[in-house]
This record gives C-alpha cells, sequence and structure tokens, in this order.
C-alpha cells in the first residue's frame, strides 16, 4: 500500500477565542482513496469536547488536523513571517488582506492563545494513531482554487447565502462527498470544511497546498498552508 492510499480522518476546525464557543466549528471527513467523506460537524464546541472528539477519532485511524487559528505569534509581536507571506498571496488572488492579523492584535490575541493552549494540549494527549497539525486559512484556501470565473463567491460567501450554496457544490467538486445542504447555513460551518480541504491536500502526497510555509521550530511548530 503507499502512502497515497492510507485512509484517516481529517479534521477541520474553524477555531473562535476561548469565550466564543457558539462560532467554534468542527469538521470531520474520513480519506477514502481520492475523496474525503463527510461524518460529522460539531458546532459550538468547548476546548474539552474537540480534545475528546480527536482522542475518539485517533482510536480507530491516524488523524491529520486543519485548524484556522493562530498557532504561534512573533516574538515582539507583529506579523509572523506567514502572515506577511500568506497576506502577499491572497492580494495576488484578489482578496482582502484583512482576514490575515497579526496574532498579537488586540482582536486576534484570545484566538492565539486558544489556538496555542488546544495544539499544545492535543501534542500531550496519550493517543492511539499519530495526529498531525497545521495552522490553515480557510477562505485562501478556496480563493486559491476557484476558476476566475467563480472569484466573486470567496469575496461574498461570508455574509451571502447563495455564495455558500456555490461553495458547498464547489467542495463537493474538490471530492468532500456526501456534505448535508445544512453546511450553507453559516460561514464558520464553510469554513471549518474548507480547513478539512486544505489538511488533506496538506497531508496528501497526490497533492500539494496552494500556498506552505513550513514550520520553524521551537517558535514556529507547525506548518502554515492553504
Amino acid at each position: 500500500m503507499t502512502e497515497s492510499e492510507i485512509d484517516y480522518e481529517s479534521i477541520g476546525i474553524d477555531l473562535s477565542g476561548p469565550s466564543n464557543h457558539k462560532d467554534t466549528v468542527l469538521s470531520l471527513f474520513e480519506k477514502q482513496d481520492r475523496e474525503l467523506k463527510f461524518l460529522k460537524l460539531m458546532s459550538d464546541v468547548s476546548d474539552f469536547e474537540i480534545l475528546e472528539e480527536i482522542q475518539t477519532q485517533s482510536k480507530k485511524d491516524e488523524v491529520v488536523i486543519g485548524m484556522d487559528a493562530p498557532l504561534s505569534y512573533e516574538d515582539g509581536g507583529g506579523d509572523r513571517q506567514g502572515d506577511k507571506l500568506l497576506r502577499q498571496f491572497i492580494i495576488s488572488l484578489g482578496m482582502k488582506s484583512g482576514s490575515i492579523m497579526p496574532p498579537t492584535l488586540n482582536r486576534m490575541v484570545y484566538l492565539t492563545l486558544r489556538g496555542i493552549k488546544l495544539t499544545r494540549e492535543i501534542e500531550n494527549m496519550k493517543t492511539f494513531n499519530p495526529i498531525s497539525i497545521v495552522e490553515v486559512h480557510p477562505g485562501a484556501a478556496i480563493g486559491s482554487r476557484l476558476l476566475q470565473e467563480d472569484f466573486q463567491y470567496v469575496l461574498k460567501y461570508k455574509q451571502d447565502l447563495s455564495s455558500r450554496c456555490f461553495i458547498r457544490n464547489w467542495l463537493g467538486e474538490q471530492q468532500l462527498t456526501q456534505l448535508p445542504k445544512s453546511i450553507v447555513e453559516e460561514s464558520h460551518i464553510i469554513d471549518a470544511c474548507a480547513a478539512a480541504l486544505s489538511a488533506w491536500h496538506w497531508r496528501d502526497p497526490l497533492f500539494k497546498p496552494k500556498w506552505l510555509l513550513p514550520a520553524n521550530p521551537p517558535l514556529h511548530p507547525y506548518d502554515y498552508c492553504c
């Protein structure tokens, strides 16, 4: 069996700050051959529920996690190298730069804290199969894969239901299968699914991320990609 034929669980997490569980969504998929088969969604999830779900899945198979949150910060504050480079990348695509902010910015710092705390707790878990983590940007993952004539949808899906409907169908074309219609209800759900897509393309040798900055430990211990 080649590495590309190995099945595993792909988890996408759209994380919010520690006091805002309602906007935190976890999507769970099973990688089978050349597709991600949708298994379930968890919304309004706490740290404990996230850790419990990851441990449960690790009993079944390898787990690959794409997390939409800063998983490190720049010593001294401001942008990390990855923030600068990814911002340049999405601007070159035609996206707005405002979705990428320094992890230590006031409105980002609690999200950064939660992301760092969760990933370190995952690393310290006693698990049954390997777990890998990558920091992702769901909007960039969508925008970098859309055809130019469809690019408008990535600019509007946060506010516009019809754009989310288009992206749900588009995710199906990316081989995310059995997606429920309900994923269009909130952009956080779309982002969690796109985070799983990013993690899949990062992990699977048949694919590659559209943009990648390798980890630079100890201060930046995780790859950053879309």
